[in-house]
């Protein structure tokens, strides 16, 4: 169930999507927030130096590996702009971290990226239980999943 404060990281998750998209990189973001509600760590796509690696998700399962306890991570929660691809699921999976929540989904990205004419990834777009298992996933978020539509149309137009 999606409450005011999952809201709330969504929200800044598109913000941080934006400031991708601003410096020349894909619309994506995401925050890891603690049990507690503490934000620790938030990032966006920096993928436009040619290194399709670095996904602010991978970002995130590097730090909370290296900066958290496993307990810590098991009850933290990833916001996200965009459903994790396989690539981010796997690393947040192999850390142990907890609850995602997604603003749009793989699916969604995958049919506004074809509207656009944009070829397919190399990489199938796979959803994060495909992934994954025994992780609470919660999205899309249609409110959020919007917004970050619109940056993706911004993206790709030329």
């Amino acid at each position: 169930m999606i409450d005011e404060t999952d809201r709330q990281h969504l929200q800044r998750c598109v913000e941080l999507a934006a400031q991708a998209l601003a410096g020349g990189n894909e619309p994506f973001g995401s925050v890891l927030v603690s049990a507690e509600g503490r934000v620790l760590f938030e990032d966006h796509n920096r993928i436009g130096s040619g290194d399709h690696t670095q996904h602010p998700e991978f970002a995130i399962a590097r730090w909370a590996a290296n900066n958290m306890t496993a307990e810590d991570r098991a009850r933290a929660t990833v916001y996200t702009s965009g459903e994790h691809c396989p690539m981010c699921a796997a690393a947040h999976g192999w850390v142990g971290l907890g609850r995602i929540v997604y603003a749009s989904s793989a699916a969604q990205m995958t049919e506004w990226l074809s509207e656009l004419g944009v070829p397919a990834f190399r990489v199938r777009p796979l959803p994060i239980n495909d992934v994954i298992s025994d992780t609470p996933v919660e999205g899309p978020v249609e409110e959020f999943a919007r917004q970050v539509r619109g940056l993706h149309v911004r993206s790709h137009s030329s």
